[in-house]
């Protein structure tokens, strides 16, 4: 038993348990007004998340990688070139529910404000990236409660429906000060990216 557990998992690659979906996004990086500024975009009415501000990036489809997913994200939605992208490497990324959303960085060899992006895309707009090297996000904690009256089986648990369930603490990004509400994962990636610049320059 013990050599057969050996040769299964020699080459066994790990994956996160519970994960049904994989997400890759683009994380960026303009020369304009004469500094380097990070680049977002508002999605459009039409689809999922209106109105919230966002990276370019969605679903990594069937034999495609991370990588290649937040390229081709980035390309159609902001109606550009792959050869445009110069991707300059990955961040630290997120497990929620049951999604792994993976953040890439790349430069965009372009003037971004003569960009016309897809239906996905109501506007974008930029950041320099020194103002975000110099202001954190602000995390406000988000708490859920639990409702008693589901299927769970809560007599099970020392505790009952009061048992101190980790997931039920949240601390949620906000960028305060600017003119649009960038939040949630992309402030978070947004500050991720910054603290790795800082820690590194």
């Amino acid at each position: 038993m013990i050599d057969k557990s050996r040769m299964i998992l020699k080459d066994y690659q790990p994956q996160p348990l519970g994960q049904k979906s994989e997400y890759a996004v683009l994380l960026p990086l303009v020369w304009s007004d004469n500094q380097w500024q990070v680049l977002y975009q508002v999605r459009s009415e039409g689809i999922s998340q209106p109105g919230e501000v966002s990276f370019p990036g969605g679903r990594v489809e069937v034999g495609e990688s991370a990588k290649e997913a937040a390229v081709r994200e980035a390309v159609e939605e902001l109606n550009i070139k792959p050869e445009q992208v110069e991707l300059l490497g990955e961040i630290d990324y997120l497990v929620f529910a049951q999604s792994t959303i993976r953040c890439y960085v790349g430069r965009l060899d372009l003037d971004w404000q003569a960009l016309q992006p897809n239906e996905e895309v109501a506007r974008l707009f930029t950041v320099p990236l020194d103002y975000l090297l110099q202001t954190s996000p602000v995390y406000y904690d988000l708490t859920s409660k639990v409702l008693p009256d589901c299927d769970f089986p809560f007599d099970r648990l020392r505790g009952g429906v009061d048992y101190p369930f980790s997931h039920h603490q949240r601390s949620v990004p906000f960028y305060e000060g600017l003119s649009e509400n960038i939040w949630g994962m992309t402030a978070q990636f947004t500050h991720r990216f910054v603290e790795i610049m800082k820690e590194r320059l």
